[in-house]
């Protein structure tokens, strides 16, 4: 199998190759985009098949001298390459009818199968020069598809502060890979996974690496607060990129941080856990109340993408408690609720951007103050987002439910683990976990409300029209899958098993065989979960609740004003938007969470015009820690920019002095 996955990725960095000389051409863009899907569509064949497989290996002749380069596909490598082809199967499909209004597919086209393979190779690297050289690959690709919009206005700035966070993130990884080399790392060979696994490192150097391991990872998948670039570079990038972007991509760096945590530094401390444990519960809450704040429809999708890796992270730091304590069964159940999350989290965060790449193809705008009424004019989008909607807002019977359930059933699994910081932080994160879902819950009810239902605020938004079938065949294979996941959630359940079993020696028992398909965690008398059976609830409540108005209902036609809110003007203006639907979450978190301020302009006596309300909300990590970096990097270089004038005596007096100074140390060195 992993011949095949190599094979895989050869054809895609050949279809980025070829791209470059289609792309300006129609059907040479979906010739790619096609091929590109049927690539990943075996990608993802490949990883399934490959979950219960004994691990393979596999070393090529290439990069560096008398070291090759080595890949290694064991079950947790196959179900990451199983969500790489998920992914990219169905972003290639939607970018066959999305490319078609590409302003300049020459930027985008050939990047796409390139950042697949990237991401594929950073799932199948097994040492640590191929996984950092797929690292660098995945990001620079990445970063093009950015920057393919450049003359956009904020685009440019996007791309660079993701370039850098890109840039910083590959270096840390690269100091721990240095550390968990160690001496051997001067040997050929010294650098491979397998030679780490074989190296006990002190518990100092253990520690750093976590530390590093956890930055250059929660950089790229957008822990608080590394995450300032995932606002900027999302709505920056075309959907389909967005997509994988975010449903891909920031998933892969989820593997790195297993990888590296769970595999290669083997058992972990429980302080560990606790600083896992604190930066998921902070990172989920965060940014569910960032995309509260937000009026674009892709920032807000952005934030939630860092909510979400929040809660993914909440999981880990629960099965590294468990594991540390020596509680399988509860790091099997962790590690399960997180690694479900992940494949959750892919599916309806890439159909959402799918949503919002069809409501921006139709109208042109991102800005959900500028849209309104579109459930009347693309009916079958609205649909498919609406499922998105519910899925990510942790709702029965749909997927996202199962994996936020499973992670509650861990947090009150074992409230009774001994360390005092374990004690404190599981709780909270309980706590955490459960805002975090109520505020997504209302942050998608405004999403979906302001964007779909009442009047068109716009021109735009009045003329809207349906988007193609590619778009909609992908939007609706995912939502299909949304369903599928929590109504049958064993099958992923038992799939997934190899993959605990592998990294903390244990997995949850079978589910598939049990009655009527339900899904029991720990033991039928403290909980268990039948999506079939909520699932057929649900739907035979709807048709009795049909039939019901239908047959029963008077069947008198009574007609009387609607009911207008003193507004008898029937404008788009006197409609709820989403600054208005967010104020209260505003006003009781603002000021201590954003340092938010309002300026209300009220209308004059007699005028019926609403007030005006002009809000200012700020992103402290951004205003904290990277915009002083920032204003202190532009004066340095300002000051230094007068080296450039200089005369020819003054560099010749430079270097004298420069190898005076050289020779001095050397004498001291000595």
């Amino acid at each position: 199998m992993i011949e095949a996955a190599a094979y895989c990725v050869a054809a895609l960095l050949a279809l980025a190759a070829l791209g470059v000389g289609v792309a300006r051409y129609g059907p040479g863009r979906s010739t790619i985009y096609a091929a590109s899907a049927l690539v990943c569509v075996a990608l993802m064949w490949i990883g399934i098949a490959s979950l219960g497989a004994d691990a393979a290996r596999m070393k090529l002749p290439l990069g560096l001298p008398w070291i090759g380069v080595n890949f290694r596909l064991d079950a947790l490598a196959a179900a990451f390459l199983a969500l790489v082809g998920l992914g990219g199967a169905s972003a290639s499909v939607y970018a066959i009818g999305y490319g078609r209004h590409e302003s300049e597919p020459g930027r985008v086209v050939p990047f796409v199968p390139a950042f697949l393979a990237g991401m594929t190779l950073v799932v199948l690297a097994d040492d640590a020069f191929a996984f950092l050289f797929a690292w660098e690959l995945m990001s620079l690709s990445s970063w093009a598809l950015v920057m393919a919009h450049h003359r956009e206005e904020g685009n440019a700035h996007a791309a660079y502060v993701y370039l850098i966070m890109a840039v910083f993130s590959g270096l840390t990884l690269l100091l721990a890979f240095g550390l968990l080399a160690g001496p051997q790392g001067s040997s050929p060979g010294g650098f491979t996974f397998a030679a780490f696994r074989a190296s006990p490192l002190p518990p100092a150097t253990v520690a750093i690496v976590f530390v590093l391991a956890m930055i250059g990872t929660g950089s790229k998948a957008g822990l608080v607060p590394l995450h300032v670039w995932l606002p900027l570079a999302h709505p920056a990038a075309p959907s389909h990129v967005s997509a994988l972007m975010s449903g891909v991509m920031t998933k892969v760096a989820i593997y790195g941080f297993i990888r590296i945590v769970f595999d290669l530094l083997g058992t972990p401390s429980w302080w560990s856990a606790v600083v896992v444990l604190v930066v998921g519960g902070v990172t989920s809450v965060m940014g569910v109340l960032y995309a509260l704040m937000e009026h674009d429809l892709k920032r807000l999708l952005a934030y939630h993408t860092v909510e979400n890796i929040g809660i993914i992270f909440i999981g880990l730091g629960l099965a590294m408690a468990f594991w540390a304590n020596g509680l399988a069964a509860g790091a099997a159940l962790a590690l399960t609720a997180a690694l479900f999350h992940v494949f959750n989290h892919s599916v309806f965060k890439s159909l959402l951007f799918f949503g919002s790449g069809a409501v921006l193809t139709a109208t042109g705008e991102r800005d959900m103050e500028h849209l309104g009424g579109l459930i009347h004019r693309m009916p079958k989008t609205a649909f498919a987002f609406l499922v998105g909607c519910v899925a990510i807002s942790a709702l029965p019977p749909l997927n996202g439910f199962v994996s936020e359930w499973l992670t509650f059933q861990a947090i009150v699994l074992h409230p009774d683990l001994p360390q005092w910081g374990l004690k404190v932080a599981i709780p909270a994160d309980g706590a955490l976990l459960a805002l975090s879902a109520a505020l997504a819950a209302a942050c998608f009810v405004k999403a979906f409300g302001v964007s779909f239902l009442g009047r068109p605020r716009t021109t735009q938004a009045a003329q809207a029209r349906e988007v193609d079938a590619f778009s909609l065949a992908s939007m609706f294979t995912l939502a299909a899958i949304c369903l599928l996941a929590g109504v049958l959630p064993g099958a992923v359940i038992d799939a997934l098993a190899p993959v605990t079993q592998a990294l903390v020696g244990a997995h949850m028992p079978t589910q598939m065989d049990r009655a009527w398909l339900s899904i029991v965690p720990i033991a039928e008398a403290r909980s268990s979960y039948d999506g079939l059976l909520i699932f057929f609830f649900i739907a035979v409540s709807a048709w009795a609740t049909a039939l019901a108005v239908h047959r029963f209902a008077s069947h008198r036609l009574r007609r009387g004003p609607a009911w207008d809110c003193g507004f008898p003007d029937p404008s788009p203006a006197t409609q709820y938007t989403a600054g208005s639907f967010a104020q209260p979450i505003r006003r009781v978190f603002g000021t201590v969470v954003f340092g938010s301020r309002e300026t209300v302009t009220m209308p004059p006596p007699g005028d019926t015009a609403p007030a005006r309300i002009e809000k200012h909300i700020h992103d402290p990590a951004w205003e904290t820690f990277y915009a002083p970096v920032a204003a202190a990097v532009g004066g340095t270089a300002d000051w230094m920019n007068v080296l450039q004038f200089l005369t020819i005596r003054r560099y010749l007096a430079f270097v004298f002095v420069a190898l005076i100074m050289l020779l001095l140390v050397l004498a001291l060195w000595q």
